[in-house]
């Protein structure tokens, strides 16, 4: 048995837009030069904003996509070539998938599921009733599908994913849309499905940097299809180690003040956030000396500081390091502000 559930080396993906005539198509690529080995037993983490390439990237992975260049293995078959022997070992979930037959309840559906897979009919209704004690939803057992909520349908999605027990498992944004009790049991759920068996390797993609903090043993930043690094969280968060953080809550901050802020000798990066009528600004000082210029710039243009504190980095500002803004100015940006 190879060590590496998944080895990509110098994947590439380019979409083709259809033109018309008189107009060509375009080329876009969605996944540049990729490069990422991950290790049996492990508990992987994509994060990215949309758009990033995750979700590509992962039905590539599970023989959805074929790539335009480049190879991947998962578990150690040719995701392009030998896509029938990937198959029996994988499986995937991915946030906001449609769920299920609405007029088969949930045992009926995820019994279903199991049949494709040949789990013997006993052996299938213990996982299931197993699993969803864990989520509590075992009072939800014999509900049809189309009366449960977002959340719960988004419960069953998961269980359906872990009921065959694959060799790799792949989970895309899968706590996307539920609130924080709903997470908060989806992520102990992970936890407990990964300490059970060694071997077993879980692929997370993401875009909420806690989620990705508290599960993953390690983590790749992708941005605009291309990995831009690679380590554990606690590594990744050293990059920084060396420079002083600070968080200050301040009086609102026009957008031409941040500017000139960005301009001062010693501020490495600033990002700005707006709520409650206030402005919050993270600073990532070269020196922690430095701070005195900053405040004294921020009250000659007339921004009274609320508070300050300084902080331990944290992967946001790792992120804000490698792409050069914030995951929440991203997303703002993708959904037009809404």
């Amino acid at each position: 048995m190879t060590d590496l559930s998944v080895d990509v080396q110098g994947l590439g993906r380019i979409y083709k837009t259809r033109g018309s005539p008189g107009s060509p198509g375009r080329e876009f690529s969605a996944l540049t030069d990729v490069n990422l080995q991950v290790r049996r037993g492990e508990l992987f983490g994509l994060l990215g904003p949309n758009g990033a390439g995750k979700t590509t990237l992962i039905k590539i992975l599970t023989t959805l996509l074929s790539p335009t260049s480049g190879s991947a293995l998962v578990a150690g078959y040719d995701v392009a070539g030998e896509s029938r022997k990937v198959r029996p070992r994988i499986s995937m979930v991915s946030g906001g998938e449609a769920s299920g037959y609405g007029l088969l309840t949930v045992r009926e559906n995820l019994w279903m599921f199991s049949q494709f897979y040949g789990i013997p009919s006993g052996e299938a209704n213990r996982r299931i009733e197993a699993m969803l004690e864990v989520l509590h939803m075992s009072d939800r057992l014999d509900t049809k599908s189309a009366e449960l909520s977002t959340g719960l349908r988004q419960k069953m999605n998961i269980v359906r994913g872990f009921l065959t027990d694959p060799e790799v498992l792949f989970l895309d944004e899968p706590t996307l849309g539920l609130d924080v009790g709903a997470s908060r049991d989806v992520r102990a759920f992970i936890r407990e499905w990964m300490k059970e068996d060694p071997n077993r390797t879980l692929l997370l993609t993401t875009h909420y940097m806690v989620e990705a903090d508290e599960l993953c043993d390690r983590i790749a930043i992708i941005n605009k299809g291309r990995v831009l690094a690679c380590d554990t969280p606690e590594n990744l968060k050293k990059r920084l180690q060396g420079e002083a953080i600070f968080q200050l809550e301040v009086t609102p901050v026009p957008a031409a003040a941040v500017t000139s802020l960005e301009s001062l000798p010693g501020l490495h990066k600033v990002t700005h956030h707006e709520a409650d009528g206030r402005s919050r600004l993270d600073l990532v000082l070269e020196e922690e000396s430095a701070l005195s210029s900053v405040l004294a710039h921020m009250t000659g243009l007339g921004i009274h500081l609320l508070s300050l504190t300084k902080r331990e980095p944290t992967l946001e500002d790792v992120f804000v390091e490698l792409v050069g803004t914030s995951m929440e100015e991203m997303e703002h940006d993708v959904s037009g502000g809404a």
